[in-house]
């Protein structure tokens, strides 16, 4: 009889641990699909977040505006390193806490090159100078072309002789000098960013910044200007600025344009913030020791 007795009971223990760990494995499971959705959620979170951060609308924005600016001032300046150092320190406060005012592809470049800023966020900068710049074209030439001249009977109100934006002439292989053009152009992009990226960290001082960078450009086109002129020659340092003073267009099929006023600058562009972040990494070195 009491053999009898305690086997009911054995089985019912049994029993009572298979519910037990079916509950348990439910519970396990059901766990682990919560965990699951929630690691899920939060990565969709994450890719809605870095989509957002690679697409700064309000960024390419900012640098078409102040890369229009820039260029209309290169084109009624004729180009001059005051008028454009100056632009440069105005349009540094305006957007540079929005973009990091670029307005220059070699600047974007050799921040890309030096990961400062995503490969994606570069593209759209560059688009934004290119566009900025050109508009710049179109909207001036409009104005010099459509300036009425208005005459009376006694005296001519306005003057007769219409403004004239600067045009840098076509260079090719034949033209004097061409490669005192390309070293020009090869130091002034090297010395401009160099110097804008030995301040690119600097976040909050955006007064010393624009300082800094518009004296950097007035730096580098008063240097590399210089050397050019011997050659009557113009230095842009600014590829997208090239295509609005049609240095560079899309009818010539000479490559010098494109390797004296876009490639060698961007080229310049890398080389300089690279060289900054050597030194800047070597004295942090030296510093620690």
């Amino acid at each position: 009889m009491s053999t009898k007795k305690t086997t009911p009971a054995k089985k019912s223990s049994k029993t009572t641990s298979k519910k037990s760990g079916a509950k348990n494995n439910t519970a396990t499971v059901s766990t682990n699909v919560t965990e699951i959705e929630t690691k899920a959620v939060k990565v969709s979170k994450k890719r809605v977040s870095l989509d957002a951060k690679s697409l700064p609308i309000s960024a390419f924005i900012a640098e078409f505006v102040g890369t229009f600016i820039l260029a209309a001032v290169a084109l009624v300046a004729s180009g001059g390193a005051i008028p454009m150092g100056f632009a440069l320190v105005a349009i540094v406060l305006a957007i540079g806490a929005i973009s990091g005012a670029h307005v220059n592809p070699l600047i974007t470049v050799g921040a890309w090159v030096t990961r400062r800023i995503s490969g994606v966020r570069a593209i759209g900068y560059i688009l934004s100078q290119a566009l900025g710049a050109m508009l710049a074209l179109v909207v001036l030439t409009s104005f010099t072309t459509a300036i009425p001249k208005i005459n009376t009977n006694q005296m001519t109100l306005l003057s007769q002789q219409q403004p004239q934006l600067l045009e840098v002439s076509q260079i090719n292989s034949a033209t004097p000098g061409v490669w005192f053009i390309l070293l020009a152009e090869l130091i002034a992009a090297m010395i401009f960013s160099f110097i804008v990226a030995s301040v690119s960290q600097r976040k909050n001082d955006f007064g010393a910044q624009a300082l800094t960078v518009g004296f950097g450009l007035f730096v580098a086109l008063t240097v590399a200007g210089g050397a050019a002129a011997f050659v009557s020659a113009n230095v842009i340092c600014n590829p997208a600025i090239a295509l609005s003073l049609k240095a560079v267009t899309l009818q010539s099929k000479d490559v010098w344009p494109v390797l004296v006023y876009i490639l060698v600058p961007v080229i310049g562009g890398g080389i300089g913030f690279f060289l900054q972040d050597v030194l800047q990494k070597t004295s942090k070195t030296e510093s620690a020791e």
